[in-house]
């Protein structure tokens, strides 16, 4: 059965593709990848009768699947509430789900647990349906009923029974609020029984959802489930400013990413002296001014100067050691550590073209006409008509002269006896005696 958030029609998602199995639950909130769904049970070994069911946002409970249904990832089923029933979406089965069972629950009792009654119908499918529609309408007027009581509270998310008979207020506060008045006038003007739950600014972060100062989607509504208190320390140890409205994440506490890198922070500052430690030298004594824990580099600076001097911590331990011993250095310039720097030009390493390839015109250059030497073939020469340039002619050797010139013209000028006969056509190239018909 598809997912109604991502089903296109005809029972086919949209994104995931699984033909409206949704065996993957990747279109759930903190889903969870069914590694053991492929893997078979030995022989004679019974399926793990818990199921866990999810229902609307991030809350999942454990059902005793009694009734030995075949169910799948995806399907909707029918768990006893007692009273009533609920509508929830089965996220884990079979093995992996005894897996969750011992990780999330560890003091679990499968014989306790509720029984999931049956697998849901399409007039109960529809019914809850109807309850993720009205819920909207339903938070925003008991905000309204809560501020009319003035009442220090925020109501932020509303869920339905699957029958429609109860409704969950959840709600976050600063102190102990007193709703009863509140909880009697929304039974008499919504018809359902009442539940009232107080939820910290974290677990309403996971509920709603979000997008963080990363461009991702929260932790807490996407892969996070347990959270660890989170200090400013934290920050401190990270060398970040102490900047409440970066530090702060939606939820208006600390961001829990703090504490992602914190250990490896807390592992690489144990080779670091103390940021109070001050080194004394002839010149005076040297204050800490700040710590980059990745390049593994102090600095320190004098009172009354400007400058700051790089120190790594083994230079450090150095001068803490004289200092020990009573003996002073004459200054820090002598531990700093002098690396050559090599300037290196530019490399056309990728085979790209040279850097000043677009200073070039791209005008296109007209190529020289050349001529061919009719005695020698091989040899060539260029003429160039712009400058008047004519190329030399040696001329035709004597007894070959086909266009019935005299061997004594240098200049390989035709007669006015060859320029008649090339305009009226009667001149033959194979004329030893290089006549015309001149009288024509």
């Amino acid at each position: 059965m598809g997912c109604s958030s991502c089903s296109s029609g005809g029972g086919t998602p949209k994104g995931c593709k699984n033909n409206g199995t949704c065996s993957s639950g990747g279109c759930n909130k903190l889903e969870v990848y069914d590694w053991l769904a492929n893997i078979a049970l030995p022989a004679g070994q019974t399926p793990y009768d818990i199921v866990e069911v999810r229902f609307k946002n991030a809350r999942k409970a454990f059902y005793r699947n009694a009734s030995n249904l075949s169910l799948q990832i995806g399907d909707l089923v029918i768990v006893d509430t007692a009273p009533g029933y609920d509508v929830g979406v089965v996220s884990v089965v079979g093995e992996l789900a005894r897996v969750q069972v011992k990780k999330k629950a560890p003091n679990f009792k499968a014989m306790e647990a509720r029984k999931i009654m049956r697998i849901a119908n399409q007039e109960e499918i529809d019914k809850w349906i109807k309850g993720r529609s009205l819920e909207k309408d339903l938070m925003t007027q008991s905000r309204v009923l809560a501020m009319n009581l003035n009442l220090d509270m925020k109501i932020s998310d509303v869920e339905y029974q699957g029958d429609l008979s109860k409704a969950t207020f959840y709600y976050t506060a600063e102190g102990r609020v007193d709703f009863r008045q509140l909880i009697k006038d929304m039974a008499d003007k919504f018809r359902v029984r009442i539940e009232m739950r107080q939820i910290g600014s974290r677990q309403e972060s996971s509920r709603l959802g979000g997008i963080g100062s990363c461009g991702r989607e929260l932790c807490c509504s996407t892969w996070l489930t347990d959270f660890r208190s989170v200090s400013t320390s934290a920050a401190r140890y990270q060398q970040l400013s102490l900047n409440p409205q970066k530090l702060a994440g939606q939820c208006g506490k600390l961001k829990c990413c703090l504490n992602y890198e914190l250990d490896m922070y807390l592992d690489a500052i144990k080779s670091f002296p103390k940021t109070d430690t001050k080194l004394h030298t002839e010149k005076g004594d040297a204050f800490h001014i700040k710590t980059d824990v990745f390049k593994r580099i102090i600095w320190y600076a004098y009172p009354g100067e400007m400058g700051t001097i790089a120190l790594s911590p083994e230079r450090v331990a150095e001068i803490k050691k004289l200092n020990k011993d009573g003996v002073k250095p004459k200054d820090l310039l002598e531990f700093v550590k002098v690396e050559k720097v090599v300037e290196i030009g530019y490399q056309n390493v990728v085979g790209q073209d040279s850097v000043n390839r677009f200073e070039k015109s791209f005008v296109k250059k007209k190529r020289p006409n050349k001529k061919r030497n009719p005695n020698n073939p091989n040899a060539s020469v260029e003429a160039n008509p712009a400058k008047g340039n004519r190329p030399p002619n040696p001329g035709p050797a004597k007894g070959n002269n086909p266009q019935g010139n005299k061997g004594n013209n240098p200049g390989n000028k035709p007669t006015n006896a060859a320029k008649t006969g090339a305009n009226k056509g009667n001149n033959k190239p194979n004329n030893p005696q290089g006549t015309t018909n001149a009288q024509s």
